[in-house]
């Protein structure tokens, strides 16, 4: 006999003798709260007869698994904007490397973590200030097959 519960959550569709079970165990009892489905299956006798007594039978959502990240997206982000790697990242932050790709993504954070041998966005302003692909490579000392690649890629 528990007094200070005034709510419980059930899991089985309410019958006459658990009725009896409830309120004996908890005389304290206020509210009841159940899944959809078991409201459904709970009869519409049984509802109005705890409500005679004072008891609200209620629909209760409690699926899935609540976030557990307090707030540290904002940290992964604000990380990955000043340049950091994911690696650097999940070592600051003490998180597996996993959980800093997932909260990248989710928060749809422009991450690219690839180390490059040239600089793209150079090649890429040296084209617009009007160079061609040939002196582009001969200015950067690279092959000119690459700075084709760079420059076609979207």
């Amino acid at each position: 006999m528990d007094k200070k519960i005034t709510t419980i959550h059930i899991t089985k569709a309410l019958s006459s003798s658990m009725i009896v079970d409830l309120i004996d165990r908890y005389p304290n009892l206020e509210e009841i709260t159940c899944s959809p489905s078991v409201y459904k299956r709970t009869s519409k006798t049984y509802i109005d007869a705890l409500a005679r007594l004072e008891i609200t039978v209620r629909r209760k959502y409690n699926w899935g698994a609540k976030s557990k990240s307090n707030g540290i997206e904002y940290y992964v982000q604000k990380l990955s904007n000043e340049g950091l790697t994911a690696r650097q990242i999940s070592q600051k932050l003490d998180i597996s490397l996993n959980r800093v790709y997932y909260l990248l993504k989710k928060s749809n954070t422009k991450f690219d973590n690839r180390k490059r041998k040239y600089d793209h966005a150079e090649i890429k302003r040296l084209k617009d200030e009007g160079l061609s692909a040939s002196e582009i490579s001969q200015k950067l000392d690279m092959p000119i097959r690459s700075v084709y690649y760079i420059l076609n890629k979207k």
